[in-house]
């Protein structure tokens, strides 16, 4: 391993007998030495925690903004996308598991140095207008992130995370004040749905961190909620989301309601039928949320942007692509209503 990976982590204490607590996501993993944490890639060695992930990624693409999803944030942008390896959670449905579930030791052959110097540079050879750590959880990747992030704002790149929002408030804040948009999946809306699907035993540190994220720091925040038969597709949890939605990030936030392909533990599942996704797109508008996308069904009519207020479409989407853009910034070029679209940094 290069002197690049030897990097030591942020937020951990050292314990009795050589063993350390890390501090970056709820799961607090007690760390003995020789061992790493339950997301792999912050392991002891001899009572000193290392990023040992800092610097090393399997996954490089120049992708468009709209593929992370995110809808209302610099829409029709090329982002700079980046992955490692490792996760906290262990989720049974895991479209990526190969780098989700791996282990960095194991996976050494396929990762390769990337150090942050370069990030401009790719962004800029790429035609990407910002940096999204994505594929694999971000927040285990605290350090390479936040050197990362500032980097790119010197650049005048904007910042993203693609996440599953299990981050303690300290690490948050420490990530937050330098990410300008927060993409976070909300997979259901209990403990027992967090424990069946991810392993968890609390959702509450996702919901918490979202909201964090938006109302302390500033993020440009948009949901997803993958839509699973028989799991989470029900009136009462797809109300319960699109309410907490509405009342803790505000009616403007955006709402992905994807369609779930079966994988893994759930391959004997058939994918989400449609107008179970219409339903739910139903459910986000009732409970007053503004902006509800219906996802992973190229060429539906939920995935593009409408006016609420004149009712004009505003973005045409087919998959990722965008098609066309009646807005004038943030607002409606047709009235002028504000439609909450961020296109400027923090």
């Amino acid at each position: 391993m290069s002197a690049l990976s030897e990097h030591e982590a942020m937020l951990y204490e050292r314990a009795e007998g050589g063993a350390v607590d890390c501090r970056v996501c709820p799961r607090r993993c007690h760390i003995a030495p020789g061992k790493s944490g339950v997301c792999r890639a912050r392991a002891n060695r001899d009572g000193t925690l290392y990023a040992v992930t800092y610097g090393r990624v399997c996954s490089v693409a120049a992708d468009p903004i709209e593929k992370k999803p995110l809808y209302h944030f610099f829409p029709g942008s090329t982002v700079l996308s980046l992955g490692s390896v490792g996760c906290n959670f262990t989720c049974r449905h895991c479209q990526n598991w190969q780098i989700a579930h791996a282990d960095p030791g194991e996976a050494a052959r396929d990762l390769r140095e990337l150090p942050i110097r370069n990030l401009p540079v790719l962004a800029d050879h790429n035609g990407c207008r910002g940096v999204a750590w994505t594929y694999n959880e971000p927040t285990i990747w605290l350090e390479y992130i936040l050197d990362g992030a500032q980097l790119a704002h010197e650049h005048g790149l904007y910042t993203v995370m693609v996440t599953n929002g299990y981050i303690t408030e300290e690490a948050l804040d420490v990530l937050a004040p330098h990410i300008d948009a927060y993409r976070v999946d909300v997979k259901g809306f209990s403990d027992a749905q967090y424990q069946e699907l991810c392993r968890v035993r609390d959702m509450a540190p996702v919901l918490a961190a979202a909201a964090r994220a938006k109302r302390v720091h500033g993020c440009h925040v948009e949901i997803v909620t993958n839509v699973i038969p028989d799991f989470n597709d029900d009136d009462e949890t797809l109300g319960a989301i699109a309410a907490w939605i509405a009342a803790e990030l505000g009616p403007d936030t955006p709402w992905h309601v994807t369609r779930f392909t079966p994988y893994l533990d759930y391959a004997h599942l058939s994918p989400t039928p449609i107008p179970t996704l219409e339903r739910a797109v139903r459910i986000g508008h009732y409970a007053g949320l503004r902006f509800v996308y219906l996802g992973n069904v190229p060429g539906h009519a939920g995935e593009n942007t409408v006016c609420p207020n004149c009712k004009r479409l505003l973005v045409r989407r087919t998959g990722n692509a965008v098609e066309d853009v009646a807005l004038r910034g943030t607002l409606c070029a047709m009235c002028g209503e504000n439609v909450n679209v961020r296109t400027n940094l923090k």
